[in-house]
């Protein structure tokens, strides 16, 4: 039997406050909302169309910090750079994974702009964003980087 873990998380709605509380990774995406877990022991389940994130984080913070929502320049990390555009007209980029199949149909799974910032992950509902545009591809396994060809001069020591 696996063990049953949770995560912290922040779920940023539009009209309300900020709730916090521990989702199980594997099972928070219910058919009627996110199942969330208070901080005070309450379960209970936020429909869709009321959030606009979920955020992983690694310690609850206080509401007046603020994280990152673009990136500097462009990602390292491979797959694909995307840009969401929120309802209230909020933008916030991200990098999707470069499978398509890890896409879940409630929503999108992003890795947010700040690798040192508090949120790990961020759940973004498909009824929370107006559109969804592909910044870049990074990482792409379909174009290899040419190696410049070796100099006439080079020793060829393993070479017979």
């Amino acid at each position: 039997m696996p063990a049953s873990t949770t995560k912290k998380a922040l779920v940023r709605r539009f009209q309300r406050e900020t709730l916090s509380g521990y989702v199980n990774p594997l099972s928070y995406l219910q058919p009627a909302g996110v199942e969330l877990l208070s901080e005070e022991g309450n379960v209970s389940a936020i429909p869709y169309d009321e959030i606009k994130t979920v955020a992983f984080v690694r310690d609850f913070e206080p509401a007046g910090s603020t994280e990152r929502l673009t990136f500097l320049t462009r990602p390292k990390m491979a797959g694909l750079w995307v840009s969401f555009r929120f309802r209230d007209g909020e933008v916030l980029e991200g990098i999707l994974p470069n499978n398509l199949l890890q896409i879940d149909h409630h929503g999108f799974v992003v890795i947010p702009p700040d690798p040192n910032g508090n949120q790990q992950r961020v759940f973004v509902p498909r009824q929370a964003i107006l559109g969804v545009e592909v910044l870049g591809v990074v990482g792409s396994p379909l174009r290899k980087r040419k190696r410049p060809p070796a100099s006439e001069d080079q020793i060829r020591l393993f070479e017979e």
